[in-house]
């Protein structure tokens, strides 16, 4: 599992450390150096140009960092500093100039930097940002915003582009949250320092970190102490908490499922979300549809059970219109069933208008799966004027505020899925491909979540929800292997991908 911290938990640990003189900033400057190092050209091949490294600076101990990294990177390589501020840190600019950096000033419009700005970026083989850390909120203002708009399009239209070092944390990008509010420079690569920030685990910042590489500047024991903000689960994760049966397990044992999904106008999300639920590995299925949608679940699943009976959790809405009101009628009864005898309980699509009270939910172990549209419906019915664009700026938030709303648990489906709990348990899952972005994902996604629900009562939902997004995401993978693929695809490919897992 990775966890990513608030800012503030990362200074709370560094700050034993820096009170018994501790050279962190050093040590962190040297971690940025030698990654720099690793991107560079061979300088000794014979079609290789000398290595050219561009650092842009800001004020404070994150351009600090960047001003001892290019001090370090000096004598090796020909580094340029651009301070994007006047007061700059004292100490770093200091050592930079000794080591013989060459400083442009572009802290002011028209000041004599910006043209020798320009000519060293487009040569350069790294730029390193060190424009601002964590302590930055909002979008990047005056020089540090200009510096990154004329850069961007710069290496956009580079035959070579150059490689992208951020320190910390992207510039722009919000450390707790990931919220993007104006310009980023996108990151090839990020070095942090101490732990990974929450803001490189969430959307969307995480998707402008690049590669992330933890530094961690020997405060393991004093991280250790802290509470994460956001966590996300790896394979070894599957592994621990994945229901493998036993010898004396039974189909009743391993998880019975409910699925109310599909309606004549979509049965295809029917067989989708059952299909999603029997490949997950649960003991049975109960499907309970209208008859087109049993006819086609029965000609896929044949092992299928068509009666109601006894179930450990319920999948309800996928493939169910707005204008279906029978089958949101049933929907809505099943829903109440499910907290009553507090049984898992999954809400996708069709039925997330029609949940009961906050208060009724608070207990029970209720999973929500919109995506992003869908949220901003969601939330508009309790009040909230959101639209869909606020909330793909920032999901983590929104997420966090459907769940207060709603006392459920909420996984906000996307490129990066994040789960959020009415307690504030947060995951963020970026397993997948852009290949999944095709109708019926969701339907699968749903009975994946159905299937782990029943499977795993004792588990918290957040992180079986949490479970449930990664397997989804490897499942996707493995079907696609870069190529297209169909929700059906997802489906076939549970198998293959939990494989290796367990």
């Amino acid at each position: 599992m990775i966890r990513g911290y608030p800012a503030e938990a990362i200074r709370a640990a560094e700050a034993p450390a820096l009170t018994a003189g501790e050279p962190l900033m050093l040590r962190a400057a040297a971690a940025v150096a030698q990654t720099v190092r690793s991107l560079l050209p061979d300088p000794s091949a014979d079609t290789a140009t000398d290595p050219v490294v561009l650092v842009l600076v800001g004020g404070g101990n994150n351009g600090g960092d960047g001003l001892f990294a290019a001090a370090d990177l000096a004598t090796t390589t020909e580094v340029v500093v651009a301070l994007v501020k006047p007061d700059a840190h004292d100490a770093g600019l200091e050592a930079a100039r000794a080591a013989g950096v060459d400083i442009l000033d572009v802290s002011r419009p028209g000041a004599e930097g910006w043209e020798a700005l320009l000519d060293v970026a487009d040569r350069a083989d790294v730029w390193v940002d060190a424009l601002a850390g964590i302590g930055a909120s909002g979008a990047l203002r005056g020089a540090a915003r200009d510096v990154v708009e004329r850069l961007r399009p710069l290496a956009d239209a580079a035959p070579v582009p150059p490689r992208v070092v951020a320190v910390d944390i992207p510039s722009g990008v919000d450390a707790d949250t990931g919220a993007v509010a104006g310009p980023v420079l996108a990151a090839d690569l990020t070095v942090t320092f101490g732990a990974a920030k929450a803001g490189l685990l969430l959307p969307p910042g995480e998707r402008l970190a690049g590669e992330v590489q933890v530094v961690t500047l020997g405060l393991e024991e004093a991280i250790a102490a802290q509470t994460p903000a956001v966590a996300r689960l790896l394979d070894a994760d599957v592994t621990d908490l994945w229901p493998v049966p036993g010898v004396a397990d039974h189909k009743y044992t391993r998880g019975v499922v409910g699925v109310l999904a599909g309606s004549e106008a979509y049965p295809g999300a029917a067989v989708l979300c059952v299909g999603g639920a029997l490949r997950t590995g649960c003991g049975m299925v109960r499907y309970l549809g209208p008859a087109r949608a049993e006819q086609l679940v029965l000609s896929r699943w044949p092992e299928v059970v068509t009666a109601p009976g006894r179930v450990q959790a319920w999948v309800v809405g996928p493939g169910v219109g707005p204008d279906d009101d029978p089958r949101r009628e049933e929907i809505t009864a099943t829903i109440q069933v499910a907290v009553r005898d507090a049984v898992g309980l999954v809400v996708d699509a069709g039925a997330l208008d029609l949940l009961p009270a906050a208060e009724e939910l608070s207990d029970a172990r209720a999973v929500l799966t919109p995506h992003a549209g869908e949220l901003a419906a969601l939330l508009a019915g309790h009040g909230e004027d959101v639209e869909r664009a606020d909330i793909e700026t920032d999901p983590g938030r929104w997420a966090a505020r459907a769940a207060e709303l709603t006392g459920a648990c909420v996984l906000l489906k996307g490129a990066t899925t994040v789960v959020v709990a009415p307690d504030g348990e947060t995951y963020s899952q970026a397993d997948g491909t852009g290949w999944m972005a095709t109708a019926g994902a969701g339907d699968v996604l749903a009975g994946i979540l159905g299937a782990l629900l029943a499977g795993l009562p004792e588990v918290p939902v957040a992180k079986v929800a949490a479970l449930a997004a990664l397997v989804h995401g490897r499942a996707g993978r493995t079907a696609s292997n870069g190529a297209p693929i169909t929700a059906g695809d997802i489906v076939t490919a549970l198998p293959a991908a939990l494989r290796p897992l367990l």
